[in-house]
């Protein structure tokens, strides 16, 4: 095992993965709900780049369009993402490597900083889609312009550095509260608005309409490219090594049905926000005849007639504004954890951070000046398109080294579970590519 790794148990940076592997201890004698409990955390930090505000913006667009006709496709995404984060979790678990490092280990160097490069600008598109979600939920708090709103941005970079030397587990409890304000602002918003359920459940049963209906298959893969997102591979595969496992667990057979049980159900609550977001947006728009509203903005300013309260307004930027800034916190950890793995290179969490940051905050200026304050929505689908091409990248060798036993041994993926993941990879790669043709063709 390379020497980056005989680190103390208590680390004091949070964002170094290589410090922090094996540093939250379990004992072996505990009972199986308080090692769960124990486990429970990498997931969390996983789930929240399923509801970032790039999958706002598909949800808003796909529910008042269409009704809950595309809650299906919320569906079907969720599961997907939950067996490519299983495979995460089985792959750092068996080999003790994250993604970005077994794939440096094993490519050669040109293929190495191809995927290296490809990750950084994935996690920079991601981050914009963060600066937008957060600018525009200052301007709906503060009343500010979007342009202000880009420059509050910066200020979370504090927020990043204060956290530096607390702990990995603070920084999963601060995630997880994101995620619970998020989540309870949106129960609330649904009791307000009361939803048809029974059309609901309808929602989540696939249409044959899709196959007829181009503009429904467009929006229904631009919410499969939203929803899974590339940098979470890297992300999983990474923190799940946080947990003491071999010394503690006897074995990693327990450890990997601890940490699928937490990717599980994490994702499921991704799943319900997601979801309810649609709702929210097919409750008060489409079932009023408000049926194009696409931007964020405009779902702000339509809430609070509709609902009969100012709260639903308030709730809704107060959950934006919660979404991104849980998303930037793992967006930094994922970021560091690209780079040290392809490049075998640390640099200070700050620097890490302004770097990001800074390429996020220059598109999102430079649109919110030129373009003016519409540029938000236009941005965010853009960053959906970068991510989704950039997917195929991470999906492949994830797939091809959690599934082969020169790597994994005994614990290599089964037949079934490889099919499943392989037809995943080729189903979301025709998705995505068609989804990119089709924008560019319009």
């Amino acid at each position: 095992m390379p020497a980056m790794f005989d680190l103390p148990k208590k680390a004091t940076a949070p964002f170094c993965p290589s410090e922090v592997k094996g540093s939250i201890s379990i004992a072996e004698h505990w009972p199986f709900w308080r090692k769960l409990l124990k486990f429970a955390g990498p997931g969390i930090l996983v789930s929240v780049g399923y509801m970032d505000p790039g999958n706002w913006a598909t949800d808003i667009e796909a529910g008042s369009k269409f009704g809950f006709s595309l809650l299906s496709v919320v569906l079907i995404s969720s599961v997907a993402a939950m067996i490519l984060q299983i495979l995460c979790v089985r792959l750092g678990i068996v080999t003790g490597r994250d993604l970005a490092q077994i794939s440096r280990e094993n490519f050669s160097k040109p293929m190495t900083y191809a995927q290296w490069v490809l990750a950084e600008i994935a996690i920079m598109a991601c981050d914009l889609a963060e600066v937008l979600g957060t600018a525009i939920a200052f301007q709906l708090i503060l009343g500010c312009s979007l342009v202000t709103g880009v420059l509050l941005t910066i200020l979370d970079t504090f927020v990043v550095l204060s956290l530096q030397g607390k702990g990995f587990r603070r920084l999963e409890a601060i995630v997880l509260g994101l995620v619970l304000t998020v989540g309870a602002c949106f129960v609330v918003e649904l009791f307000l608005v009361q939803p048809p359920w029974g059309e609901v459940v309808k929602g989540l049963i696939p249409l044959r309409s899709f196959v007829n209906n181009r503009e429904l298959w467009y929006v229904g893969v631009g919410i499969l490219g939203a929803t899974v997102m590339p940098h979470n591979l890297y992300l999983h595969s990474s923190t799940v090594q946080t947990r003491e496992i071999e010394s503690a667990m006897g074995t990693k057979k327990e450890a990997i049905r601890l940490a699928s049980i937490d990717t599980v159900l994490s994702l499921s609550a991704a799943f319900f926000i997601n979801a309810a977001i649609l709702i929210l947006a097919a409750s008060a728009f489409h079932l009023s005849g408000y049926k194009d509203v696409a931007d964020i903005q405009d779902a702000y300013r339509l809430l609070e007639p509709i609902a009969g309260t100012s709260l639903a307004g308030i709730l809704f930027a107060v959950a934006l504004f919660a979404s991104g800034q849980s998303s930037t916190l793992t967006g930094t950890i994922a970021g560091q954890i690209v780079m040290e793995g392809f490049l075998n290179l640390k640099i200070p969490c700050w620097q890490r951070r302004l770097i990001t940051r800074g390429f996020a905050i220059f598109p999102a200026l430079i649109g919110a000046i030129w373009f003016g304050e519409t540029s938000a929505g236009k941005l965010l689908v853009l960053s959906q398109v970068v991510l989704s091409f950039q997917l195929p990248f991470a999906m492949a060798p994830l797939i091809y080294f959690s599934g082969h036993k020169k790597w994994m041994g005994e614990y290599a993926s089964g037949f079934f579970l490889k099919i499943t993941a392989w037809f995943l990879f080729f189903a979301i790669s025709a998705a995505n590519i068609w989804l990119i043709v089709e924008m560019f063709a319009k």
